[in-house]
């Protein structure tokens, strides 16, 4: 079982040392999408971590890991916390699920949730959405890390196709 130690900078640091090792590693965008889900989710608050990709309207999930697939496999851009984030193209960070009316449930032990968009060239075309189990999972730290993660996904080899999915 996780442990809930919040993310420092530290470990910030490390991390992105790793994604970034990963890239250099890896022959896709796809692959590295896939890689950093997984390294995020081995972080103890990241209990389900899901990138997302914008085609046409809708954002569509596009690599995961946690402890189960989510049913929310395409959302349309404006609903939800993910749809709203793609929309205005800010980072959303929600302490509370049950007090957020545009919460869509995937999972019953989720209690909180941060959603970072992807930005190429002033548009988003992705998002990064973690959900956490506890209330306040997720501090300004985690959005400067993840903001910054966000960033090395759109600078990835093949990320300027997602512009065109």
């Amino acid at each position: 079982m996780k442990t809930e130690a919040r993310m420092d900078r530290e470990k910030a640091k490390e991390l992105l040392g790793q994604i970034d090792l990963a890239g250099a590693k890896s022959s896709s965008g796809t692959e590295l999408r896939q890689k950093v889900v997984k390294m995020l989710n081995e972080f103890p608050t990241y209990n389900w971590v899901g990138i997302y990709i914008v085609k046409g309207n809708a954002l569509h999930l596009d690599a995961w890991s946690g402890p189960a697939p989510t049913v929310h496999t395409e959302i349309p851009v404006g609903k939800g916390i993910c749809g709203w984030a793609a929309k205005s193209g800010r980072t959303e960070i929600v302490s509370d699920v049950s007090k957020d009316p545009r919460y869509l449930q995937c999972f019953t032990n989720t209690k909180s949730e941060i959603v970072v968009p992807i930005h190429r060239d002033g548009k988003v075309i992705g998002e990064i959405d973690i959900d956490g189990n506890t209330i306040n999972a997720f501090s300004s730290l985690d959005r400067e890390f993840l903001e910054a993660v966000a960033t090395k996904i759109s600078e990835s080899s093949e990320s300027s196709s997602l512009r065109s999915r």
